[in-house]
């Protein structure tokens, strides 16, 4: 990400967090806590979604094997 678009969003989503937590700061800050909070959120919600993913990908597995293991008994009691 351009560094102009981390310190936009960083600016807008401090203005919001600084506004929700009623914490009055000055603008570098309230733009150095967005930075950070979104450095930290997206950490955060990557790792989730790559254990979310590693979960969602072992659910597929156990269902893909039990297909498989239906279709196959289905062709095996045709013979």
């Amino acid at each position: 990400m351009p560094v102009i678009l981390l310190i936009i969003f960083g600016a807008a989503a401090g203005f919001l967090a600084t506004r929700i937590m009623d914490l009055r700061t000055d603008v570098p800050t309230t733009i150095a806590i967005g930075v950070a909070g979104a450095l930290i959120g997206g950490f955060v919600l990557r790792s989730i979604a790559m254990i979310g993913g590693l979960a969602f990908g072992f659910v597929g597995a156990v269902v893909g094997s039990i297909l498989l293991i239906w279709i196959w008994q289905k062709y095996k009691g045709r013979r």
